[in-house]
């Protein structure tokens, strides 16, 4: 697909126009994207309440026990969505799934370790290291290649 930016003070707001012949499945994943807004802020479980939590506050989302928890800066909490349905409405800009179970947040990254044949370990601001798993080793370095944790 071509992608063509045309920067023009008159438009306030960006908007966006797919010029094609036929309908197909990039085209509409395109329309996708690009009509979805992803929230600021989830809904987190934190016993019987709910607590909203800004994509700016996690950490990590990971799976575990079943179950899908959001490491914050204000602790941990249980959320109610799969974590193939967070990889699609996070920030993708900060936000990269580096393994089955686990998205981390690329501004709690404070150190990568690449001493680890096949892996990646990443230490996190918070003291924690999050392993990449070898499926997601070449997405990470693709990341590294374009300066995404500069």
């Amino acid at each position: 697909m071509k992608v063509k930016v045309q920067l023009d003070r008159r438009y306030a707001e960006p908007e966006a126009a797919i010029y094609t012949a036929t309908m197909t499945g990039e085209v509409q994943q395109a329309v996708r994207l690009l009509s979805e807004e992803s929230p600021q802020m989830l809904a987190c479980c934190d016993g019987e309440s709910v607590v909203l939590v800004e994509q700016t506050q996690l950490v990590r989302v990971y799976g575990a026990a079943k179950k899908v928890y959001a490491q914050t800066t204000q602790g941990e909490f249980l959320l109610r969505r799969r974590l193939y349905e967070l990889e699609q409405i996070l920030d993708r800009r900060y936000f990269v799934r580096i393994s089955k179970s686990e998205i981390v947040n690329l501004r709690f990254v404070r150190r990568l370790d690449l001493s680890i044949a096949g892996t990646i370990g990443m230490q996190l601001k918070t003291g924690e290291t999050a392993y990449v798993s070898r499926r997601y080793v070449n997405h990470i370095k693709s990341i590294l290649e374009q300066g995404a944790f500069s």
